[in-house]
């Protein structure tokens, strides 16, 4: 056998984060956009819509008017999924069925009170104003005495499950900390214990070094395609200095992270020539009152477009019953994005 290649050969790669495993068959596919390349014809929306419940001044789908409101505005999920007066209650019969009671606050952010905006069209300045607020929540939040994780997360697309197209994204408070923040905290920890530093911060470290799959750079953060990516072109937004959640950082970095999200997403709008689809959010420490030291900011970013606007990557067959599968490598998504 000829000199293993990860440009061509299947193997499996370790997702450090999260400690699962990935499939990769380069084999299968040489080119990321082989086949037909379809244009979606652009929808352009109007700046206000007298039937959308986020524009300002409308009546939202609870019966309660939104204000006219010039910049992101923040309210309470009139439909939350989590409810902070939620009962305590425990259930376990055998050890097979068991539940908890979980409390929560849900917040829905509109990130402009322009319909037809997005994170790509945006101004810098108006999206340091989105970050301004989800700080201003986080902290908020946090101080909740049942509130031990705040997810902070954008849906966007109709693919997606976004229900509305007007600009905004979601933040979930509970009393829990979720799987996959539960899966990183784990992770960070385990690395802290065996080499005494920090993952991401070793990470980053050999990713610029190797310059293999890093998209985008400014002087606090960098966007690259994880060396163990499920999406197509996934990616992940880290800060540059060590820092665990939104109450740390720094004005001037929160200028280079609205830099940063908007080349970002820029650049996903410009792939297929259509507004990207993708749920994205922050992970950042848990708030149940220790320390950790271990944990390292980040942001993510799970698009599932494949190979044009209207070609699609499902989670099926095996990756339902196996585990998570791609094509294309990381490497080869990295450099159509950095390229654009």
């Amino acid at each position: 056998m000829n000199e293993f290649n990860l440009k061509e050969n299947p193997h499996k790669r370790f997702n450090a984060l999260t400690g699962e495993w990935i499939l990769v068959s380069p084999h299968r596919t040489s080119r990321p956009w082989q086949g037909k390349i379809e244009n979606t014809p652009k929808k352009e929306g109007p700046e206000y819509d007298p039937n959308c419940y986020l524009c300002p001044g409308n009546k939202r789908a609870g019966n309660v008017q939104n204000p006219d409101y010039k910049e992101t505005f923040v309210f309470t999920n009139d439909f939350s999924s989590l409810l902070p007066e939620s009962k305590n209650f425990s259930l376990n019969e055998n050890d097979l069925l068991i539940a908890e009671g979980e409390q929560g606050i849900c917040r829905v952010v509109c990130f402009s009170p322009r319909h037809d905006l997005s994170l790509a069209n945006m101004t810098e300045p108006e999206i340091g104003k989105v970050i301004e607020v989800w700080k201003k929540e986080f902290i908020e939040l946090g101080e909740n005495s049942f509130i031990n994780y705040v997810q902070i997360f954008e849906n966007k697309g109709e693919i997606m499950g976004c229900s509305n197209p007007h600009p905004h994204g979601q933040i979930w408070a509970q009393s829990s900390i979720p799987v996959e923040p539960m899966k990183e905290t784990n992770q960070f920890k385990k690395y802290v214990e065996k080499h005494e530093r920090c993952l991401l911060c070793d990470y980053l470290k050999l990713e610029l070094d190797l310059n293999e799959r890093v998209v985008a750079e400014n002087n606090d953060f960098i966007t690259f395609v994880p060396f163990w990516a499920v999406w197509p072109f996934e990616t992940v937004i880290i800060s540059k200095r060590h820092f665990k959640n939104l109450s740390e950082i720094r004005d001037t970095e929160i200028d280079s992270f609205s830099n940063i999200l908007k080349i970002t997403t820029s650049k996903y709008d410009k792939l297929f020539d259509v507004s990207f689809p993708y749920s994205a959010g922050i992970h950042q420490s848990p708030t149940d009152g220790r320390n950790h030291f271990e944990w390292h900011f980040h942001y993510h970013f799970y698009p599932p477009l494949l190979r044009s606007a209207t070609i699609k990557k499902f989670m099926v067959g095996y990756e339902m019953l196996a585990n998570p599968q791609r094509d294309i490598t990381a490497e080869l998504s990295a450099e159509r994005l950095r390229n654009l």
